[in-house]
């Protein structure tokens, strides 16, 4: 059995463009500079999804631009 797990960060939806200065604080601090777009989501389930990470398990997959320090 394999459990992987996508945890995002903001993403561009209707919500978080309707609080434009949560969006200003996201990105302010995030590396990429920029909240991230549903398609970058949708490509990164697709390819846990995939068999080319038949090997991988256990993982968690932090899609946050970079906001948690934890690798700087």
């Amino acid at each position: 059995m394999t459990i992987n797990n996508l945890l995002p960060g903001p993403f561009d939806t209707g919500r978080l463009r309707n609080s434009k200065e949560i969006t200003r604080h996201l990105t302010g601090n995030a590396v990429a500079g920029r909240v991230g777009d549903p398609d970058e989501m949708g490509a990164m389930c697709a390819f846990l999804c995939s068999r080319h990470v038949g090997y991988l398990t256990g993982q968690n997959i932090l899609m946050d631009g970079g906001l948690y320090p934890g690798s700087f």
